[in-house]
């Protein structure tokens, strides 16, 4: 999370000011007026998914894994529902020169099974998660300590048929700029002086880890131990492909005390139903709705909804290795593409208002965020100008149509009507024939993206990590990012993203983000689509929920009647 000096630190979030639409006030009131405290032994149930991997915070970039490894670990921070950092297992975290950190760990704290959290189970986490022979999807996150690249490193060789391998290489164990002093002390020593590099560390890839995990991580992977306000309801409560089972973890003393019993994760692979089983008390809460509820939700539920504007994007991502859309009739394709999506009438017409169309490749919640920026023009629908650049395109290389242009997509998000109405702009706007590429499971999207196997696009999104403009930035677009699954790459890119995090203030670092932002669309590796105001509905049996600053349920801060 944040430096120290919090008035310092970059990107906090500036949606503690913007109020609720669609929230009803009544519902989590009782006949004499007062917010009921419902009953703190009561189990909710909440939607979800599949996770994609097993649950090792250092392995989970996707979020319904997220979700549940959120609840069930505590790291050194956390944040509020404003986005602000508050101290979790961290007495205090200082430095002088942003450059040089010492973290004091808050002594007596344990994992469910009892062992003791130190601060050598930080470093020792840490160290796991950044070595590259351990395959950590988040082992991106600690790419600013001082020996990170030594265990991170990786060897790359070039097949027959042209494709590259990539094999884990580490020249080290553990990061030299990483140090336990003692039980209750991390030094940290950066690479390069961040005065946000604090902010991170509460975000799920600094989690600490027990032992066990460290011994058989896939075994421990699938019956996690943690340290969080819950934890799981025993020994294989994750039944695959149906739910995940928590229960309040009743030695838990942190900020994010559970006010209810449990949550039951139920796994859906359409929210119609889901839906349907919240309209009749069979699930307790949703942040999925399908298409057609955006426009009743507010009367389906009335004083049992909530809509926010959240730090969440939607992309369309386009595969460099794409033959279609390389070279200079690629890039001319990428451009017609955008021009040919009419977002306002999207977000209007599909989303019912509850998205509003892309100015950025960051949301507008973000400190720091800046309309306008060059390129940007890309993301207003004019379909004369996307009609002439393809036109330009087909003159330097035919495009390949001998088969419709694929949209890999999840059906469970409620994304098949958006796809079909950007489909159905590609062939008015350019006449070529797009269709979605339907999957019941998000993992199975994320597989065929992780390795290089999708047949033409993919939407895609992002909900931040960390209140900060380089999280929308870095961990997706930056060379060999850990969620850069389509392996865009651009030096200027990288060298202006290092600059923005070595930058001495908010705001020189922040134009050198927006400056990168350029090179993005300039070169177009993904579409900016829209940006999400989160609603949220819930059952009868709930007094109240709220999501926080990315949009995430707070699951923990729900009560039950």
């Amino acid at each position: 999370m944040r430096f120290t000096r919090t008035s310092k630190a970059l990107g906090i979030v500036a949606i503690a000011a913007l109020a609720l639409t669609g929230c009803g006030a009544g519902g989590g009131t009782t006949e004499g007026g007062g917010e009921s405290t419902g009953d703190p032994n009561k189990v909710i149930s909440a939607y979800s998914n599949e996770p994609q991997n097993p649950l090792l915070p250092a392995n989970t970039n996707e979020v319904y894994g997220g979700r549940v490894v959120e609840l069930l670990f505590e790291g050194l921070r956390t944040y509020d529902a404003d986005g602000k950092p508050v101290n979790a297992l961290a007495e205090s975290i200082e430095s002088d020169d942003a450059q040089n950190w010492t973290i004091k760990v808050k002594q007596g704290t344990k994992f469910t099974n009892g062992e003791e959290i130190t601060a050598k189970t930080f470093v020792d986490s840490w160290n796991y998660a950044a070595n590259s022979k351990n395959l950590q999807n988040n082992g991106f996150f600690f790419e600013s300590i001082e020996g990170y690249e030594e265990v991170s490193a990786v060897t790359q060789e070039t097949s027959a048929d042209g494709k590259t391998k990539t094999t884990p290489a580490p020249t080290a164990e553990t990061m030299s700029g990483l140090v336990a002093k003692d039980d209750s002390t991390i030094t940290v020593k950066l690479a390069q002086p961040e005065a946000d590099w604090s902010l991170r560390l509460g975000y799920s890839a600094f989690f600490p880890l027990p032992s066990a995990a460290l011994a058989d991580p896939k075994a421990f992977g699938e019956n996690p131990v943690g340290n969080g306000p819950y934890k799981m309801e025993k020994e294989g409560a994750w039944v695959h492909d149906q739910s995940i089972s928590l229960v309040k973890n009743p030695d838990y003393s942190g900020p994010r005390e559970a006010k209810n019993g449990g949550v039951t994760f139920k796994f859906y692979t359409d929210p119609g139903p889901a839906y349907t089983d919240l309209q009749s008390d069979n699930l307790d809460v949703t942040d999925v709705l399908p298409s057609n509820a955006l426009k009743t939700y507010v009367t389906d539920f009335p004083d049992r909804n909530a809509t926010k504007p959240v730090a969440t994007n939607s992309t369309l991502n386009i595969p460099p290795y794409n033959p279609n859309f390389q070279g200079e009739a690629g890039k001319l394709r990428r451009q017609a593409l955008s021009y040919a999506i009419n977002r306002e009438e999207i977000a209007k017409v599909i989303f019912n208002g509850t998205r509003t169309p892309a100015k950025a490749f960051v949301p507008p919640v973000i400190e720091g965020f800046e309309e306008g920026i060059k390129g940007s023009e890309v993301l207003k629908f004019d379909a004369a100008k996307a009609k002439d650049l393809w036109a330009q395109a087909e003159k330097i290389q035919p495009y390949d149509d001998s088969k419709p242009l694929q949209i890999a997509s999840n059906t469970d998000g409620g994304n098949k009507e958006w796809i079909d109405a950007v489909a159905n702009g590609f062939k008015n706007n350019l006449g070529i024939q797009a269709e979605i590429q339907p999957f019941a499971k998000f993992a199975e999207v994320l597989n065929l993206r992780k390795s290089q196997q999708l047949p033409g696009l993919t939407r895609a999104g992002w909900q931040g990590d960390y209140p900060s403009l380089y999280n929308f930035l870095g961990p997706v677009w930056a060379t060999n990012a850990s969620s850069n699954y389509e392996k865009y790459t651009n030096p200027e890119f990288d060298k202006l993203l290092k600059e923005g995090l070595a930058a001495k203030t908010t705001e020189e670092a922040n134009a050198k983000f927006n400056q990168a932002q350029e090179i993005l669309f300039e070169d177009l590796p993904g579409l900016p689509l829209w940006d999400q105001a989160r609603p949220i509905v819930w059952s009868n049996n709930v007094v109240k929920a709220e999501t926080g600053w990315n949009g995430g349920i707070r699951y923990f801060d729900i009560t039950a009647k």
